[in-house]
């Protein structure tokens, strides 16, 4: 029987300073060997590439000449994304529009980079609110995700590499 997909529902807008504010705001670090420019290049210019990188990603392409993303996770979760800044080398964020992911009413990601001993220094946050249940599960959710973005930076950095 084939699956049901669910329509996309729109979620409310946020700016770039919502990731300073949001609800709830989860944020990650990491440093890797490879430099800003390269990390940059995976994330604003290689949309299509970040499936064989990030965690959960199974399918992703750029829109809107780069001014947005369409992103498809596993188990067939869909994310249609505006880019809010683009910034070579050193920023790259971007909120999700639409999604039929149960919960979100915000969703914002907001990925820095900083030089850091000869590579890069990333720090993701994921800032969203909605209902009290699902901000609940996100901060449940804290450690898994922090696994899942170290082991993103992790096979990004060896892609980087060449390895």
């Amino acid at each position: 029987m084939p699956r049901r997909v669910r329509r996309l529902r729109r979620l409310r807008p946020v700016g770039l300073a919502y990731a300073d504010h949001a609800p709830v705001r989860l944020v990650f670090a990491a440093e890797i060997a490879s430099p800003p420019a390269a990390v940059y290049a995976a994330l604003a210019e290689d949309v299509e590439g970040a499936s064989r990188w990030v965690t959960g990603v199974s399918r992703a392409r750029s829109t809107a000449g780069g001014k947005g993303r369409e992103v498809t996770l596993s188990g067939g979760f869909r994310l249609v994304e505006t880019v809010l800044a683009a910034e070579p080398d050193e920023q790259y964020a971007y909120r999700v529009d639409g999604t039929n992911l149960p919960g979100p009413r915000t969703l914002l990601e907001d990925w820095r980079l900083t030089p850091a001993g000869g590579g890069t220094r990333i720090r993701w946050t994921f800032a969203t609110d909605g209902p009290v249940a699902y901000r609940f599960l996100m901060l449940l959710a804290r450690p898994g995700m922090g696994r899942a973005f170290r082991a993103s930076v992790r096979a990004l950095d060896r892609r980087l590499a060449g390895r």
